[in-house]
């Protein structure tokens, strides 16, 4: 029995990492990526609005 607790661990763990893959997966793309793409550049814009000098420095 102690080859079953020995594989336990391995087996739970490609069994999550695969999931975590999938669910990566089927999140890219699909109907809200226009959304998602959209307030990354807005966060970006507002991100490199703040870090420009100002001109009378």
């Amino acid at each position: 029995m102690e080859y079953v607790s020995a594989l336990v661990p391995p087996v739970v763990m490609a069994a999550l990492f695969i999931g975590v893959v999938r669910v990566i997966v089927k999140t890219q793309g699909g109907a809200a990526k226009s959304k998602e793409d959209a307030a990354v550049d807005a966060a970006l814009a507002r991100a490199e609005s703040t870090h420009q000098p100002t001109p009378d420095a």
